[in-house]
């Protein structure tokens, strides 16, 4: 089977259990971002200086894969969904607040505003931070959702990304310290 299923040459998309919808439909531009995220994570699980940024990366890539998964699935096809994946929950976003605990604790990370990314000169500060934003802006296309008819279902989605971004831009400092064990 070919990559080029020739399948969206009409500007339409397949979601899961066989819905096809509009490339331009809020979703698939929520999904879009989602990807984007992902595929922004990959030089920085590369580059990465510090193990903690790599145990990070390598634990969140599959969770958006999972997260992507949610988002494919048309509204009231959720409980199908369901019983085959887990869906996101409290635990994920709870082992996030505990990343931020373990860097904010560090004593290295303190806040003074503004990044300023690259400042440093430390290419995995750098593609932490070009994480964040792409993290930021799958928050906000997934934010889109809510409230429409095709709300996302699931709000640990939306808490989800909005801790991963915190912690990616905490990783992003970290990063540019010098090197040191977490407390």
């Amino acid at each position: 089977m070919s990559i080029a299923t020739r399948r969206g040459d009409q500007g339409e998309t397949d979601l899961l259990f066989g819905h096809r919808t509009s490339k331009a439909h809020p979703r698939v531009h929520a999904l879009g971002a989602v990807d984007e995220l992902n595929a922004a994570l990959g030089p920085l699980r590369i580059s990465a200086l510090k193990a903690e940024t790599r145990q990070v990366v390598e634990k969140v890539q599959p969770l958006l894969i999972s997260l992507m998964g949610e988002l494919a699935t048309p509204v009231g096809m959720e409980g199908r969904y369901a019983a085959t994946h887990s869906a996101f929950s409290s635990d994920h976003v709870a082992w996030l607040d505990e990343w931020v605990a373990k860097l904010e604790a560090s004593g290295a990370l303190q806040f003074k505003g503004w990044a300023l990314p690259g400042e440093a000169g430390i290419m995995s500060g750098a593609y932490a931070d070009l994480a964040r934003t792409a993290c930021r802006r799958a928050e906000r296309s997934v934010v889109d959702l809510v409230g429409s008819d095709q709300e996302v279902a699931n709000p640990e989605v939306v808490r989800f990304l909005n801790r991963l971004a915190d912690v990616l831009w905490l990783l992003a400092r970290w990063e540019e310290r010098p090197p040191q064990d977490l407390a």
